[in-house]
């Protein structure tokens, strides 16, 4: 297990209990592997929200909006019209194969967190980018995806767009939960 899911399992319990998701399946539809830190995460807690802000996208969630793959697609074509007027962020610009693959967003901002995606690299070494959601701002950091989260709900990561956090305690709510 990767060192951040095993750190955030020591500050907060998952609500329920892991189960495995068919990896080959998604990462297939996805035309892509993914993190292994991120499978971590996911078949660790499942999907849902981290501390009522952080929703971490499932690729077996029934709702289209907490989907990984369902949200892969609505992205891209969001991301496709907006460049069309907006200049993409320096990291897509640097590279003509980079993309961005979303595995969060925050709740109530409409900011998304995705991985960097470069074809020049395994997927342990995609990096954050944090797009602020309702403008042009996109943030990087140059960490995984569990990383981020930790340093997100420890007040360690270096953003201002979580400004209610790290919050006194922490909670996790589950898709299991929530959507039923």
């Amino acid at each position: 297990m990767h060192p951040a899911v095993e750190r955030l399992l020591e500050i907060l319990p998952p609500g329920t209990p892991p189960r495995s998701r068919d990896w080959a399946a998604v990462e297939q539809r996805l035309g892509t592997s993914l993190p292994d830190d991120y499978k971590d995460l996911v078949e660790t807690y499942g999907g849902g929200v981290f501390d009522e802000t952080v929703w971490l996208l499932d690729p077996e969630c029934p709702d289209e909006d907490y989907n990984l793959l369902s949200q892969h697609t609505a992205r891209a074509e969001i991301l496709a019209d907006l460049w069309r007027t907006e200049a993409k962020p320096t990291a897509l610009q640097d590279e003509a194969e980079a993309q961005v693959v979303p595995w969060a967003y925050v709740e109530d901002s409409g900011a998304y967190l995705y991985w960097l995606r470069r074809p020049s690299q395994k997927p342990e070494e995609w990096t954050v980018l944090l797009n602020e959601g309702r403008g042009p701002e996109w943030e990087s950091h140059a960490e995984s995806c569990a990383t981020f989260l930790l340093a997100v709900l420890t007040g360690e990561a270096r953003t201002e767009y979580f400004p209610d956090l790290p919050s006194d305690s922490h909670q996790f709510d589950s898709n299991d939960d929530i959507l039923a």
